[in-house]
């Protein structure tokens, strides 16, 4: 059976880019949850895997944002179900409180290509294990988070120690972006670009455009990861 995959969205200028490429390309059926035009949250029964975008708020902004809580209800739900949930950026900081841990400004922002790196834990995940163990991938985030008890810790940056964790083997956050395209890095540019300013871990807007050839390798790794999340449903 071909999963149906629903996405949470938060702003326009961040869809799921080349994740939705690789459910076309399999004919998977896909819904959506767009926060930004108040539509509602999926229900469990609803879906197979449950894709969490990111965005410019904070897990923590929840006097800003309302609808905050009523969506870390949603993955917790998810979570219970024994779904696949998948978060980007701001959707792996979400996952990460969903499952009690701290999320919070980190030290240095990390905005551009930069190298992430596996870390020895990640060997042990299904997701992970076949995966290169240095890879380039697209970054735009200021807040990071700790590791959730009992969850992998799978990735890590020069900018960042906490990159991604697999919990379950059916949990994936991911604080890069490799489903990152050249359309979904100007979106991001062209909405976010008053956050570029002169820092170790960001770079300008000519380097972040130049470094989208690394986009056909960081859609391959995510291709491999997908696959190996239908595989291991199935």
């Amino acid at each position: 059976m071909k999963p149906r995959i629903h996405y949470l969205q938060h702003v326009p200028f961040e869809d799921p880019a080349y994740i939705l490429t690789y459910a076309v390309e399999h004919s998977y059926p896909v819904s959506h949850t767009r926060i930004y035009e108040y539509e509602p949250f999926p229900v469990p029964d609803s879906f197979d895997w449950l894709i969490v975008m990111g965005g410019p708020m904070s897990v923590y902004e929840e006097n800003l944002y309302p609808w905050i809580a009523d969506e870390k209800r949603c993955i917790r739900q998810a979570i219970d179900c024994g779904k696949i949930v998948i978060g980007v950026c701001l959707g792996a900081q979400m996952i990460a409180s969903t499952l009690g841990a701290r999320v919070y400004p980190h030290v240095h922002k990390e905005i551009g290509w930069f190298p992430v790196t596996l870390t020895e834990q990640a060997r042990s995940t299904k997701i992970f294990c076949d995966i290169p163990d240095i890879f380039m991938a697209y970054h735009w985030h200021g807040d990071t988070f700790d590791i959730p008890a009992g969850a992998e810790h799978c990735a890590q940056s020069s900018g960042c120690s906490n990159q991604s964790f697999v919990y379950n083997n059916r949990v994936i956050a991911l604080q890069f972006h490799i489903e990152a395209t050249p359309v979904s890095v100007a979106g991001i540019l062209a909405a976010c670009g008053k956050d570029i300013k002169p820092a170790t871990f960001v770079q300008d807007e000519q380097r972040m455009t130049e470094g989208c050839e690394y986009c056909d390798e960081s859609n391959g790794i995510l291709t491999h990861m997908l696959d190996t999340i239908v595989k291991i449903t199935k």
